[in-house]
């Protein structure tokens, strides 16, 4: 199979975490402003293709987090929005495994390839490419439908929020997932 242009029926979407509170400015600096809306669209091509669809949801436990189910900010944003019929897991940790019932929903539905997009880049969004990698589920990672943020080292230097975006996405490929675009999911989306 080839993994850019083939997917299966059954082949998930998930998304990550694309939440109102990423916009709040603690977080700095970001690349990839066209993130949601590439999974927006990512979204429309796999609800036409009848695919299943899974949202994951960040409740933070920290009071003052923007992502705090107390906050507005951790509502999904509306660009990408579930229907009723979608399922959404709450998550507490950076894995969408973790603490969910995600894993057993997958196999229990015979959904065995992952494509995943959201925020961030380096935390939830790699933390469970990871997992899903190690837990043998085929993953695709769609490089310009998720984003990061600039980051300190613990020496206090600083590294651009593209730069980071980059070796996240680098440390990925291949090891844990085959890193993918938009537009070719788009197009494998419609092929089957």
């Amino acid at each position: 199979m080839n993994p850019t242009t083939e997917l299966p029926p059954t082949a998930a979407l998930i998304l990550i975490d694309i939440q109102q509170g990423f916009d709040d400015p603690k977080w700095g600096t970001r690349n990839n402003p066209e993130a949601e809306s590439n999974a927006a669209a990512l979204l429309s091509a796999w609800r036409l293709s009848q695919r299943p669809v899974i949202h994951v949801q960040h409740a933070s436990r920290h009071e003052n987090s923007p992502l705090h189910p107390s906050r507005p900010g951790h509502n999904i944003r509306e660009i990408v929005a579930p229907l009723a019929h979608e399922t959404v897991f709450k998550k507490q940790e950076n894995s969408a495994f973790i603490g969910t019932n995600l894993e057993a929903h997958l196999r229990e539905n015979g959904i065995d390839t992952l494509v995943i997009c959201g925020l961030t880049t380096p935390h939830c969004v790699s933390t469970s490419t990871r997992m899903a990698g190690n837990l043998g589920f085929r993953t695709l990672l769609v490089a310009d439908a998720v984003a990061a943020f600039a980051l300190k080292d613990p020496l206090g230097r600083e590294y651009d929020a593209e730069t980071v975006h980059a070796v996240s996405l680098a440390t990925l490929h291949d090891e844990f997932a085959l890193i993918t675009t938009t537009k070719d999911m788009l197009a494998a989306a419609t092929l089957a």
